[in-house]
């Protein structure tokens, strides 16, 4: 690469970074971290140890993002110091280490580019996931259970931590339905984009014919919510509230105790579950929270519908939407049906490489909103 050519690079580098100062409204951010590190110099900060923990994982969350900020101003200011050094190419330590810093600045970029898609209110919420098998019997559960390992795969790799609140072992093997608990930078608004309905269509392992079989699995994605995000009163009238055994996956994920506790409402027929801790009382706050999530998720898609009926939308927004497929035989692929991405790697994808599926999905989710 001649020196002109990495000038040409290192001045759109500066450019975007520029565009992000803006855009980001940095210096706000920083009034606002050093506003949260006066408020927990208070005495009582810790009273409200809720609203204390939610202001300590704002200042974190905003922090990391200023050290990026920071972390990239300082390659750039770095790469401009050594072109004033560097007049020519003769000098080729000095080239080689530019062209190196140029490169890392420019996928820091890309990186830190890839984190502003998440910008509508709850994309840096906790997740909760839940999967359903759908109907087809051992085929389903399996391929739920297949569906399961791709998702702990991804969250490894992305650096998100989770716990099963929920566990219900399929009859024979594979999985009827899991609810997960995902924490981590981003989480929602890197799951948000998985609801739906996922279709496999692959030889089944249980067909001693050796026939393919076509089964289903169903995601439900909603952000956790604080108490102060969800200001919901629920009835305790409106609850039927039931124990039972809790059923572990092999010992591995929850516990088996007779603390587990399910928590239907009655109005809108949502239930929940919680069988993750021994204690009945906390498998119930668990339970509580996730209701209440819930029903203020129902809130918001229920405004939503307005405003696209308002807007004369004709867009789908029901649970039962396919989104994508997953093709076994007689090739491979996998698709996306709202963004049309696709690969034939349908084994890496199963390792958890899902990560270009989501990209794909929010950069489409924006232009849906442009458009609208």
């Amino acid at each position: 690469m001649e020196l002109i050519e990495l000038k040409k690079e290192l001045e759109e580098v500066n450019k975007q970074i520029t565009e992000f100062k803006t855009s980001l409204k940095i210096e706000e951010k920083e009034q606002r971290v050093a506003e949260i590190e006066n408020m927990m110099l208070d005495a009582d900060f810790w009273n409200d140890s809720e609203t204390a923990s939610t202001l300590v994982t704002e200042s974190k969350s905003i922090k990391k993002e200023l050290d990026e900020f920071s972390a990239m101003l300082d390659y750039l200011n770095h790469s401009e110091e050594m072109i004033e050094f560097l007049n020519d190419e003769d000098d080729e330590e000095i080239y080689q280490e530019l062209i190196e810093t140029v490169r890392d600045l420019k996928q820091q970029v890309e990186d830190f580019s890839f984190r502003l898609l998440f910008a509508e209110e709850y994309d840096n919420n906790t997740a909760i996931l839940e999967i359903h098998a759908g109907a087809g019997g051992t085929d389903a559960t399996d391929w739920a259970e297949i569906m399961l390992r791709m998702y702990e795969r991804f969250f490894s790799k992305q650096g998100l931590t989770y716990s099963y609140l929920n566990y219900q072992s399929g009859d024979i093997t594979g999985v009827k339905s899991a609810t997960l608990k995902i924490e981590g930078d981003f989480a929602y608004g890197l799951l948000k984009g998985e609801k739906g309905v996922h279709r496999v269509v692959r030889i089944s392992p249980f067909d001693p014919s050796g026939k393919r079989h076509t089964s289903f699995a169903s995601i439900d994605v909603i952000p956790e919510f604080s108490d102060e995000e969800a200001n919901i009163e629920i009835n305790i009238e409106d609850l039927k509230i039931d124990t039972y055994r809790a059923q572990g996956a092999g010992g591995q994920h929850i516990n088996t105790t007779d603390s587990a506790v399910r928590i239907t409402h009655l109005p809108t027929g949502i239930v929940v579950q919680s069988q993750a801790e021994r204690s009945q009382i906390k498998n119930r706050d668990f339970a509580m929270k996730n209701l209440k999530s819930k029903l203020h998720q129902l809130e918001l898609e229920e405004k939503e519908r307005e405003l696209a009926s308002i807007r004369g939308e004709q867009k789908d927004i029901g649970w039962g939407s396919q989104i994508r497929s997953y093709v076994f035989t007689p090739y491979t692929m996998v698709k996306d049906h709202r963004t049309n991405y696709e690969v034939s790697t349908v084994d890496k994808v199963m390792d958890g490489e899902i990560i270009d599926f989501i990209d794909a999905y929010l950069h489409y989710n924006i232009k849906q909103k442009e458009i609208l």
